[in-house]
């Protein structure tokens, strides 16, 4: 009997088999042979990426057409599969990681990140505690400090992988409501006649992640105040100082305050030392939105960017913006962490026999419990680049931001729209009639998207139409750069 199971195995499992109906996995040899396949196709995605359209000629609904209104009632091959992901998927994509994509802050699809995300996937642990994942856990715990001395942040912080900011921002508030309205855990807002009507001040330039954060915590999306910014697009001290002078003359409870450091629209940095200030003086959380320019820090000649961080509460950076990592990878800090895990600690019957109270248990810090082991493509980033070779390519691309900036100066039928602090370029097509500016603009942006040749974003800036280009892709050069200025210049002459 048993030499009959050990054949059937071996016949399952070994170099005879995948036979329609056996139960279990596909054969190792079977696996072996579509790893590398993949591989290639892989290789050859990343070596072909510059010849595709960076976006689509797709119409809506098209993609869900062509494929099957029904999943199959039998098992397909790999090779049918991965024809139709070239077929069908892959000419239906937006290439985020192509040179000429140059929307939002570039992208950062990198080898190792991309080696990385295909060792996680058969490890496939979840990060919930220390005892069911110590090395997941182990490493997130030393991937967050080398970050942290990175950043130039004290001792006094500690952090945690999230996926984004918009769900790093939302604990961070939830950490300072509880801190101002104590029992909310336990009790909520509702129908406690001791609790006020919170506020949350942010410029207009940041991100709004704020107002979803408000409305998850039961806030209100209303209670995110505005804050005007000035000429550079910083928040102005002076008109926070007045909100929050008139908040508490109505009544309002002042909770937190935002400080962008690399706004999403020209990644502007607020002043946040004054903001800071404010804050200790009418006992409000700050709050540090780094996610992209967080990681200028890197850069020594860059340490002016780290000014009043260590007096925030806490701070957000998305190493998946400008560290090189792969989407999606967001690290939360709070200056003492042990705030973060008094609001979200809980530990159902069923996890106590996998939780080791002396050590880490990342799901006491936050909203999941499933939680990806995001720490090792970070780790394999980080080490195979390290931080000098990370700051040489943000060197090279401010290097190419700045360049950019010249190229629109000289050409008097552009201005630029905002000064280039980052990696980031704001401007305007502006010879043509006023009236019709803003409108042409947009028509630049969609034309060069639509011809596939490259892709740019607009935005809006004191009301006004602007185009942007965002660079952090380690694909896109100098080379790739002059095109899409020609490209832009060449549209902008068949306006009439």
């Amino acid at each position: 009997m048993f030499n009959v199971f050990v054949s059937g195995m071996k016949d399952r499992h070994g170099d005879s088999s995948d036979r329609a109906g056996e139960l279990g996995d596909i054969s190792p040899k079977t696996f072996r042979q579509q790893l590398h396949q993949l591989a290639d196709w892989i290789a050859d995605y990343r070596e072909d990426l510059e010849m595709r359209r960076v976006a689509p000629k797709t119409k809506p609904g098209s993609i869900l057409a062509a494929l099957p209104s029904h999943g199959p009632e039998e098992g397909e091959p790999f090779e049918e599969i991965l024809a139709d992901i070239d077929r069908l998927i892959v000419p239906g994509m937006v290439h985020w990681g192509h040179p000429m994509f140059l929307g939002y802050f570039g992208w950062t699809t990198t080898a190792p990140g991309i080696l990385g995300e295909i060792i996680t996937a058969p490890l496939n642990v979840n990060a919930m505690t220390w005892r069911t994942s110590p090395a997941a856990t182990e490493l997130e715990t030393l991937v967050i400090s080398w970050l942290r001395q990175w950043l130039h942040l004290s001792d006094d912080f500690d952090g945690v992988v999230y996926d984004t900011a918009s769900v790093g921002i939302m604990h961070a508030l939830a950490v300072a409501r509880e801190e101002a309205a104590p029992a909310t855990r336990k009790l909520g807002l509702a129908g406690r006649a001791n609790v006020p009507r919170f506020r949350i001040y942010a410029s207009e330039q940041a991100h709004s992640s704020a107002e979803k954060a408000a409305i998850a915590l039961g806030l209100g999306e209303e209670n995110v105040q505005r804050i005007p910014s000035d000429a550079e697009f910083r928040m102005d001290v002076a008109a926070l100082r007045q909100a929050v002078a008139s908040d508490l003359r109505n009544n309002f409870k002042p909770l937190a305050a935002i400080a962008t450091v690399g706004t999403t629209s020209t990644a502007s940095v607020d002043p946040v030392p004054a903001i800071g200030a404010l804050c200790r003086e009418h006992k409000m959380w700050l709050h540090i939105d780094g996610a992209y320019g967080g990681g200028l820090a890197l850069l020594p000649e860059c340490q002016w960017v780290t000014a009043g961080w260590n007096e925030a509460d806490s701070i957000v950076i998305n190493p998946h913006k400008m560290l090189f990592v792969p989407l999606d990878f967001s690290v939360l800090y709070v200056r003492d962490l042990e705030r973060l895990r008094r609001v979200f600690t809980l530990v159902p019957e069923y996890l106590r026999g996998d939780t080791v109270e002396t050590e880490k248990n990342y799901m006491d810090y936050g909203i999941q419990l499933g939680r990806r082991f995001r720490a090792l493509k970070a780790w394999m980033v980080f080490r195979t680049f390290g931080r000098a070779g990370m700051a040489a390519r943000i060197r090279d691309h401010l290097r190419l931001a700045r360049l950019l900036g010249d190229w629109i100066k000289s050409d008097n039928r552009f201005e630029l729209a905002a000064p280039v602090m980052m990696g980031v370029v704001c401007f305007r097509f502006i010879r043509a009639d006023p009236t019709k500016i803003d409108m042409l603009n947009s028509e630049i942006v969609e034309k060069i998207n639509a011809s596939g040749q490259a892709y740019l974003t607009q935005t809006k800036l004191h009301g006004r139409t602007a185009m942007r280009i965002g660079l952090g892709n380690v694909l896109t050069t100098e080379r790739h750069l002059r095109s899409a200025w020609k490209l832009i210049q060449s549209f902008a002459s068949t306006i009439r």
